[in-house]
């Protein structure tokens, strides 16, 4: 994928997404140079401030999402979308391999107009590349809520290493990103 672009200069911004476990997405955004914090949680539902097992029963409307604040002078919300793209699948509805239901779907929650136009123009431009093999079933919604998760969730695979999910699920995709995104790692 050659849609990497040059950061514009809007300093300190956000973004939030989900691709299916937010322990994942969370892992490869915190090696990625421009990105000063990342936290795991959850958006897009309906109750406010949900726990993990009411997220987990597919009942309260919210993904599993990370709100990624970067700084902009290093690193574009483009460049964002372009690591998340290449980290999870986005042609599967409500689903990230093993896990299912639609806490775990592709989303892009946008904080403005210029993200919701940042994000069409990326997913417009893989479709144009035939990047995936089925079509892109990444929801694209304005922000609502984002509400942190449990202490747990955050930094889980750098605090939980050697558990078997971070083994089976996230080792490989780490090793993905760290080859294709070498020169963007801390």
């Amino acid at each position: 994928m050659s849609i990497m672009t040059h950061a514009s200069n809007n300093a300190a911004s956000t973004a939030i997404l989900g691709g299916g476990c937010f322990w994942c997405i969370e892992a490869v955004f915190e090696e990625l140079e421009g990105v000063t914090k990342v936290e795991s949680g959850y958006s897009g539902g309906k109750i406010a401030n949900p726990t993990y097992r009411e997220v987990c029963s597919g009942l309260t409307g919210h993904a599993e999402v990370v709100r990624i604040y970067f700084d902009s002078e290093v690193i574009s919300f483009k460049e964002i979308l372009t690591v998340f793209f290449s980290v999870h699948d986005p042609t599967t509805l409500n689903r990230q391999g093993a896990d299912v239901g639609t806490q775990y779907r592709s989303v892009i929650f946008y904080q403005n107009e210029s993200q919701k136009k940042d994000a069409e123009e990326i997913m417009s431009e893989l479709k144009r590349q035939d990047v995936f093999n089925s079509q892109i079933v990444t929801e694209l919604s304005p922000a609502g809520d984002f509400y942190v998760a449990e202490a747990y969730h955050q930094n889980y695979f750098e605090n939980n290493p050697d558990q078997p999910y971070c083994q089976v699920v996230i080792n490989p995709k780490m090793t993905k990103f760290r080859k294709q995104f070498k020169e963007k790692l801390k």
